[in-house]
């Protein structure tokens, strides 16, 4: 079960493969020697064949343990891909020796393999690219709910108990090749778990859809994260991209978002020459100043900063619920949201008080206030659309329609979005002052979350079920014309579509979207400009309260929160604006 040997090398030397002939040599950095009086750890193999997340998998992995490390304090961890790699445990011994990093357990972990029933007659399913070359979340889960505590369960030769900080920033994590965007992604993924990442010749070009991470770089929040990067301009160049341009693309964009970022470029090609070398000198970044806590930098992104307040974060509303919906604001600031199962509706005062209205919302979801001062609600139980006066009086607008979400105009105009489920066309109704119904457009894969522009002459529709954003104009009678695509929205590794919901402007123009990824933030043209993450990432819909409108508040399933932003929203029942022209 278990194999001591501090110089144990895993077999999944996998940046080998491409190893090229003529490679500058580069000098080993001291701490990548032995010295005479300097403590040893011990390496430690193990198994790991009992994965629910990639079922069917085994595994090997190692854990390095320095003699430094003492159970009674939980020791820092260094996470590497491919097992064992750059003279880590050396290294460490060093470093930790000479106080240049804190006390700290490696892990080192080889890829995943599931075994043929066959040995004679078929080959094992190799998991590597599936685990490391791809977006998302799954291979950080495998290693927070499953290799972490399984290490945690073993000891060291000695009998110690291993005990590991759960503290993000007594964590880091690296690998080369396809295991440095594996590790990129693990902090990408959960920043709050992986604060500090070592890539060295990292495949970030289109095998799985790390070639997105440079734009995606751009338009995000930044994350609390440090990055080492190396690679070589004798890198590969083949079908999935020029490793040394993504890799240099990496870098400008990561510095452009304001992360801390070094790197180091060489000559060399896709092996792990350079990278060894450097090694020591990235640790010694990346652990540069600790315990101080990586911290987010700041970005050149205009969009972010023109909406973002420094220092400002979300804070909690309300949770709890069932499911949140309908996020709605009226004139003096107050915000409304839905709780869709439990047929509730909530309302929050500027000053965050929180209390729940006494009466049966008949499952309403969409929610919106008119220029009449009113509330209207589409309703779930009884397919109305209804309207709340101020003393909680209630009204029927429009019977007959399934709605989903809706926004009233400053002349009355009332467009209500009709989904009929995501395999069957969708429908888009106009109801007038006069109470009159129309349909004025059919056809949308699930149709959710509409919004007007500023100047309330052209309306936003959310497509669900797909990765689009709707425009329509509006003619003088209310019916809508020039139909087009309005909005491309980036859309998860792990999902088929983006599942846009809730939209809201602000009166510059910007359209808010609220999506799996968070809220993507358009420009006039329809282009994500800015990605601001949110609390479980998943959220359905938004608005913009508080007396100024400069509150963005968010639905995200069982929890409400909001956060003060520079932009103040747009409203329906407010005047029409004319925001400045869009940059071209």
């Amino acid at each position: 079960m278990k194999k001591t040997g501090l110089f144990f090398l895993t077999l999944l030397t996998f940046t080998g493969l491409f190893s090229q002939s003529g490679s500058p040599k580069y000098a080993l950095d001291s701490a990548s020697l032995e010295h005479p009086g300097v403590p040893k750890g011990e390496v430690l193999k193990f198994s790991f064949n009992h994965s629910a997340i990639f079922p069917g998998t085994e595994r090997d992995y190692w854990l390095y343990i320095p003699a430094q490390y003492r159970p009674d304090k939980p020791a820092c961890v260094y996470i590497n891909q491919d097992g064992i790699q750059w003279m880590a445990p050396t290294v460490f011994d060093n470093l930790i020796y000479q106080h240049e990093m804190p006390v700290t357990i490696g892990v080192f972990i080889s890829p995943g393999i599931v075994r043929s029933a066959d040995k004679d007659h078929a080959l094992d399913r190799i998991n590597r690219s599936l685990e490391y070359d791809g977006l998302g979340n799954a291979y950080a889960r495998l290693l927070l709910n499953e290799i972490l505590p399984e290490v945690e369960k073993q000891k060291a030769s000695d009998g110690r108990p291993i005990h590991l900080s759960g503290n993000g920033n007594d964590r880091a994590i690296g690998g080369s090749s396809s295991g440095a965007v594996c590790a990129f992604t693990a902090a990408w993924e959960y920043p709050q778990e992986f604060s500090k990442v070592f890539s060295a010749i990292g495949t970030y070009t289109g095998l799985r859809g790390a070639d997105r991470y440079p734009v995606l770089i751009r338009k995000y929040e930044p994350k609390p994260i440090r990055v080492f990067l190396q690679d070589g301009s004798g890198d590969l160049n083949i079908y999935g991209g020029d490793w040394w341009k993504s890799n240099e693309s990496m870098e400008r964009a990561l510095d452009f978002a304001g992360y801390s970022v070094k790197h180091v470029w060489g000559a060399g090609g896709h092996n792990g020459d350079q990278g060894t070398a450097v090694f020591p000198e990235a640790m010694r970044w990346l652990w540069k100043d600790w315990p101080r806590a990586a911290a987010a930098g700041n970005t050149k992104n205009q969009f972010l900063q023109d909406i973002l307040i420094p220092g400002s974060e979300w804070e909690l509303v309300g949770q709890g619920y069932s499911f949140t919906e309908g996020t709605a604001v009226n004139a003096k600031g107050e915000v409304f949201f839905q709780d869709i199962p439990n047929a509730k509706t909530y309302e929050v005062t500027p000053d965050g008080k929180l209390t729940m209205l006494s009466l049966d919302s008949k499952k309403a979801a969409g929610t919106i206030f008119g220029p009449d001062e009113k509330r209207y609600v589409a309703t779930g139980t009884t397919h109305q659309i209804l309207r709340y006066d101020n003393k909680g009086g209630e009204s029927v607008v429009a019977d007959s329609i399934n709605g989903n979400d809706l926004v009233v105009a400053h002349n009355g105009n009332v467009y209500v979005t009709a989904p009929e489920g995501t395999d069957k066309p969708g429908k888009l109704f106009l109801i007038r002052p006069d109470g009159k119904k129309l349909i004025v457009d059919e056809g949308l894969k699930f149709a959710n979350g509409l919004a007007l522009t500023p100047d309330q002459t052209q309306l936003y529709v959310a497509e669900s079920a797909t990765h689009w954003l709707w425009i329509y104009s509006i003619r003088p009678d209310g019916t809508l014309v020039n139909k087009q695509h309005f909005g491309w929205l980036h859309v998860p590794d792990t999902e088929e579509n983006a599942w846009p919901d809730g939209l809201r402007c602000d009166r510059d123009g910007r359209v808010y979207v609220a999506t799996r990824l968070g809220i993507q933030v358009l420009d006039q043209l329809g282009r994500v400009n800015a990605i601001i993450p949110v609390p479980g990432n998943q959220i359905y819909n938004l608005c913009f309260g508080g007396p100024d409108f400069n509150m963005l508040y968010i639905a995200a399933a069982d929890k409400v929160y909001r956060r003060k932003v520079k932009v103040q929203g747009a409203n329906g029942f407010q005047p029409p604006v004319k925001p400045a022209q869009p940059r071209l």
